[in-house]
């Protein structure tokens, strides 16, 4: 089968590329490494089942291309990060809203199957536990920048059955839970575990912000792509919302410590209020849990790999030389374009 990876260089994406090439399939990636890397992809320059696109989701005549090629497409393509997000909100809202309606266009045109890469921010300020998924999305005021993501999320998930309904699209939504593992980027998109293990390993405060009672449920980038990936084959799946995740919690607090241990570091842990992290008026989502039983009963997803199994590889990952080196030169995306891979091509 041939699969199309939107966002195929980034966290997820180049997971995604290593267990779609072990299965024997073929891969067209395309990415703009606004915050994917070309480094997540160097291990596979001389796959023969790789080809590599640097080009926008926005170029249609380009990717109505890629789609034609395609049998089925993955869109992870998307602006992430919770610092990134206040940062560059008109972004945010037209990768992640009017990206998607671009594919949703290519791919109902072409009759191509769509998985969509969704997000549990849809969910808001929602404080069901577990949160399943046809419960209420509770987003917060247009005036907080936080929730413009979450809208953009849910904005997508809407365009993706409009289209399944209406033009019979074969579509896929998957809502993603707190994806972790390495190749993650830590510093300049604020994500919690790569920022902790690097801060640890460097000997620096290790920085929680608010209380650190928050609990999370933290999911292995490898799961998670394999749930993807078997839900994209299943039939059953099509026109359907699954969570995917870990039903596992701790607080951040509790994961702080565990990095500690895992890392033997002496970083002291420094607790910072939201608005020094991120702007005032920030408002934080205290628990957030999946229910997992729809997912379970259609693939029989189960998470295979713990948190502190996810902490050992995160670490692992940083302790790398070369790695360390391109994290401290590269803490904005704009300044990770320059590619390794062989066979990339530029777009026309």
């Amino acid at each position: 089968m041939r699969f199309l990876i939107t966002g195929g260089a980034g966290f997820i994406g180049s997971h995604l590329c290593d267990l779609l090439l072990a299965e024997g399939h073929h891969v067209s990636v395309i990415d703009n490494l606004s915050s994917g890397t070309a480094a997540n992809l160097s291990h596979l320059r001389d796959h023969n089942l790789l080809s590599v696109t640097l080009g926008s989701v926005f170029d249609t005549r380009l990717m109505a291309d890629l789609v034609d090629q395609a049998d089925l497409v993955v869109h992870l393509a998307a602006t992430v990060g919770v610092k990134l997000v206040i940062q560059s909100p008109i972004r945010t809202l037209e990768t992640n809203a009017l990206g998607t309606e671009l594919l949703l266009q290519l791919a109902s045109e072409k009759g191509k199957k769509v998985v969509l890469a969704s997000s549990s921010e849809v969910y808001g300020k929602a404080t069901k536990v577990p949160l399943s998924e046809e419960d209420d999305l509770v987003v917060g005021s247009v005036v907080r920048q936080r929730w413009s993501y979450a809208c953009s999320k849910m904005l997508g998930e809407f365009l993706a059955l409009a289209y399944f309904r209406e033009r019979l699209t074969p579509v896929v939504i998957t809502r993603l839970f707190n994806t972790v593992g390495p190749r993650q980027i830590g510093g300049y998109y604020g994500m919690v575990v790569s920022r902790l293990v690097q801060q640890a390993l460097s000997n620096d405060p290790m920085t929680v912000y608010g209380d650190g009672g928050q609990r999370r449920c933290f999911s292995y980038v490898g799961d998670v792509v394999r749930g993807i990936y078997e839900l994209s084959l299943e039939p059953s799946a099509v026109g359907e919302i699954f969570n995917l995740g870990n039903d596992q919690e701790m607080t951040i607090n509790e994961l702080a410590l565990l990095v500690l241990e895992v890392t033997h570091s002496s970083s002291p842990i420094i607790h910072i209020p939201y608005e020094d992290a991120y702007d005032s008026g920030f408002e934080e989502v205290h628990r957030r849990v999946p229910d997992l039983r729809k997912v379970r009963q259609l693939i029989d997803y189960k998470p295979t790999v713990g948190i502190r199994e996810i902490v050992e590889s995160v670490a692992g990952y940083f302790k790398d030389e070369e790695v360390r080196h391109r994290e401290h030169e590269c803490p904005a995306p704009r300044e990770m374009i320059e590619s390794p891979l062989r066979n990339t091509r530029e777009p026309k």
